[in-house]
């Protein structure tokens, strides 16, 4: 530890610091804190539990980013001090402290920079997420259910509120599809670099002759939609049918006629919700679900729009986007961003920070190629 350039290493942090908190704009988040302080306290505030619950999540998260900032600056003044007495004393105790200490620092600072990497028109939005099993029969609806658990250990790992939203099960194992919502901030940004096709290769354990099988399935992510989004649908483009649960239910979900199936006429996009009670609850969820995914289809579009004006036809995403390698050998592999572990099981339990990480920050260096360029 002794060998460390400790004045230099000291320095690139605090110049990374600087660069963040930059980019962060500290006054704005301290303005939002206040006034999002102030209609914390408002005596009706509860009365729209909705708009309650935005507003303090919004302030927890904001308030947390001041917290993170000031507690990361006085660690760094920390690790200065403890140089300069260890130096003095003569003491190599204190300084392979401070050393493990820097190291920690630098870990920190790197996921605080992921997040300034969260610039998006919609990243702040809290996220709806669709698993879709897709080539590869029984083990790909299987695959679909272990992926669909991933995420929602991952949100749990966070600390993040899920809830799912509909269920549709296959007939032998796993799943045809699922959506769920991740109630957090920034949960868009940070989970849309997971959108695309995942493959996975392994023994098929419904195969009785215990042969490889590859299976697919799709991660689609869209953001939430809010109500000043102004994504109007009109009635006459909106087909309603209602039908009875299906899959594992309790209570009154799967013995009346309350899940309903929303197809949006002019794009044929169609959304089904089945996990709450009523027929009511289960309208209000999937026009919210539809409403999202218009958004993110105007998004799109109006994407698409601007990279023919520049004349940009690279593709950004591929047939599929991570492996999943269970046999002959142990691994999972971003394809996009060649980051990989040899942990598929840690990796499905929803250790999937690193491979988010460098997603974020794959998709900002494709952002910014054409200009380099």
């Amino acid at each position: 530890m002794a060998s460390l350039d400790f004045p230099a290493e000291i320095s690139a942090l605090r110049s990374t610091f600087a660069s963040i908190e930059a980019v962060s704009d500290v006054e704005a988040l301290e303005r939002d804190v206040a006034e999002l302080s102030r209609q914390a306290t408002a005596p009706d505030l509860w009365d729209d539990p909705a708009a309650a619950q935005k507003i303090t999540s919004r302030l927890s998260h904001k308030q947390s980013a001041l917290d993170r900032l000031g507690e990361l600056r006085g660690r760094i003044d920390d690790i200065e001090v403890m140089v300069q007495l260890a130096e003095e004393e003569d003491d190599p105790e204190t300084l392979e402290l401070a050393g493990e200490e820097l190291a920690a620092v630098k870990k920190a600072l790197s996921q605080l920079e992921i997040q300034t990497l969260l610039a998006g028109e919609y990243d702040e939005r809290e996220a709806v997420v669709t698993i879709r099993a897709g080539a590869g029969g029984v083990d790909a609806a299987d695959f679909a259910e272990m992926l669909m658990r991933m995420y929602l250990r991952w949100a749990e790992r966070h600390g993040y509120p899920t809830a799912v939203l509909d269920t549709s099960y296959a007939e032998e194992a796993g799943l045809k599809s699922a959506t769920f919502e991740v109630k957090a901030p920034y949960a868009f940004g940070t989970l849309s670099v997971e959108a695309g096709t995942h493959r996975l290769v392994r023994i098929s354990p419904f195969d009785n002759q215990g042969r490889r099988q590859t299976s697919f399935a799709a991660v689609e992510v869209i953001p939430l939609i809010e109500q000043d989004d102004s994504i109007e649908i009109p009635e006459n483009e909106i087909k309603v049918d209602v039908f009875r649960s299906s899959g594992p239910g309790g209570q009154s979900v799967n013995t009346t006629d309350s899940a309903v199936r929303m197809t949006h006429l002019p794009t044929g996009i169609v959304v089904s919700m089945q996990n709450e009670k009523s027929q009511i609850q289960n309208r209000a969820a999937a026009l919210r679900v539809l409403q999202s995914r218009l958004l993110l289809l105007r998004q799109e579009q109006e994407n698409a729009k601007k990279k023919e004006l520049a004349g940009d036809v690279k593709a950004s995403w591929g047939d599929q986007m991570r492996s999943y390698v269970l046999n002959p050998y142990q691994m999972v592999k971003d394809l996009r961003t060649n980051h990989e572990e040899g942990n598929p099981s840690a990796v499905f339990d929803g250790a999937i920070d690193a491979f988010v990480d460098a997603g974020i920050r794959w998709r900002a260096d494709q952002r910014h190629a054409p200009a380099d360029a």
